[in-house]
């Protein structure tokens, strides 16, 4: 009897030592921590925010915007969140313990009524299913890293279009206001000397008012396109007025010759993260039809385990396989053929997109390179022109009237060849995110812009 006591007490023991041991294996488990979100917190750090003094060009805002704008931040967060998947795909399964104790109510007097029992359940995963797994989350995290790329080019056109937009245009406004007061002045002048007709002054005096109007809608176009420039790079609106925007990046000599941009839109298509997306989607869903496929096949669980049945020590080897006579997973199948189909369809509608925008931008941006040359010549001449009449004036060959009247023309000249400047602008931001590429730099040593 004693002997029987010591063999259970030894087997209890045992088993202590293991659930020991497994208490040890889940003391190192990850432990969960509550971090709520304050709307008034998260409110007071937006406005809190700031940039430095500056001076800042584009390159420099869009990198601002793309540490700063929520929406680059989610998207970091969304491939994050792939990334971890992938370890999820990589995790095997886990084996099971499990024991019982029975006593037996109904044992013969001296005999131990005791029974302790100890198994261990192994799972094998069958078909290379976990290597499907891992493929498929792989491809995922592969598309989700495409797709931050993504939106941070779809961040930098919007940042470099309301730059663009906050350009000081009004300052020529500004001048051709001037200039029609002091020619409606000089305009009233000679009306009340009767040199001109009172529809003269009136002209005259509209197109000044006129004038003042557009002035102001410069203006206010100005102040909307700040606003937008501080959404776009995730600041407060007063954060944005308080920076020097340098605009030595915005000139006709820093436009880029629209002959060589060819091969590069050639090679664009290859390299666009959205087509890269798609295409990394559709592999996932190769993966995950090949996942489904293993299904078919059923996994096999192992389980070794020991016994003392009233003081005799038994070893056991079970096994479990589920049988595929109901299911043999023909609608997961189905299921992961049709969504193979519709990835792939989606690729294709991602890539003629792609080639159309490609194409559409390229095509933008020659029409305003040709349209600023012509606008460049034309604002030469009437420049010359000014000249000319400056040099009269002073000779006293021509009168103040005339004079004012071809300066007006040659601010005219130069507004419309500065809003074609800023359009090529314009159309260069689409053109490069078109292609989700920089341009090339205008000459060897042109700075490098930067991209995501």
């Amino acid at each position: 009897m004693k002997t029987c006591f010591a063999v259970a007490a030894a087997d209890v023991l045992r088993m202590g030592s293991a659930l020991a041991g497994l208490c040890m294996v889940l003391a190192g488990c990850a432990s969960f921590e509550s971090k709520p979100i304050d709307p008034q917190v998260e409110a007071s750090k937006f406005e809190a925010q700031a940039l430095g003094p500056g001076p800042w060009d584009a390159p420099a805002l869009q990198r601002a915007a793309w540490q700063r704008h929520p929406e680059a931040v989610a998207a970091e967060a969304r491939r994050k969140v792939a990334e971890a998947a992938v370890i999820t795909a990589g995790g095997r399964l886990n084996p099971s313990l499990a024991g019982v104790i029975q006593k037996n109510v109904s044992a013969s007097p001296g005999a131990e009524p005791w029974t302790y029992g100890l198994t261990l359940e192994i799972p094998l995963e069958a078909a290379g299913k976990r290597a499907s797994r891992e493929a498929r989350s792989q491809w995922l995290a592969l598309a989700a890293a495409y797709i931050e790329t993504d939106v941070r080019w779809r961040i930098q056109l919007r940042t470099r279009e309301a730059y663009i937009g906050a350009y000081p245009a009004d300052e020529l406004a500004a001048q051709r206001l001037d200039t029609l007061d002091a020619l409606a002045l000089e305009t009233q002048k000679r009306l009340e000397a009767g040199l001109v007709s009172s529809n003269e002054a009136l002209q005259t005096r509209l197109a000044a008012r006129q004038a003042a109007l557009s002035l102001e809608e410069a203006r206010r176009r100005r102040g909307e396109a700040l606003r937008r420039l501080a959404a776009s790079i995730g600041i407060p609106e007063r954060a944005i007025l308080e920076i020097d925007l340098s605009y030595s990046d915005i000139s006709s000599d820093s436009l880029r010759d629209a002959k060589t941009l060819d091969a590069l839109a050639k090679s664009a298509l290859q390299a666009r993260p959205d087509v890269l997306a798609a295409l990394a989607e559709y592999e996932a869903s190769q993966a995950a039809l090949q996942l489904e496929i293993a299904r078919q096949y059923p996994n096999v669980s192992i389980g070794p385990g020991y016994s003392w049945d009233a003081g005799d020590s038994k070893w056991s080897l079970g096994f479990a396989l589920p049988l595929p006579l109901l299911n043999r997973n023909r609608g997961p199948i189905a299921e992961a053929e049709a969504q193979r189909e519709a990835v792939a369809a989606t690729f294709r509608v991602v890539q003629e997109q792609a080639i159309a925008e490609i194409t559409g931008a390229l095509a933008a941006y020659r029409q305003t390179i040709r349209t600023l040359a012509i606008a460049q010549a034309a604002a030469e001449d009437t420049k010359a022109l000014a000249r000319s009449a400056e040099l009269a004036f002073r000779a006293g060959a021509t009168d103040r009237l005339a004079l004012l009247a071809v300066r007006l023309e040659a601010i005219t000249a130069e507004s419309t060849q500065n809003d074609l400047m800023l359009a090529a602008h314009a159309a260069a931001g689409r053109l490069e995110y078109a292609l989700r590429m920089p341009l090339p730099p205008t000459s060897p040593t042109a700075s490098k812009e930067s991209q995501p």
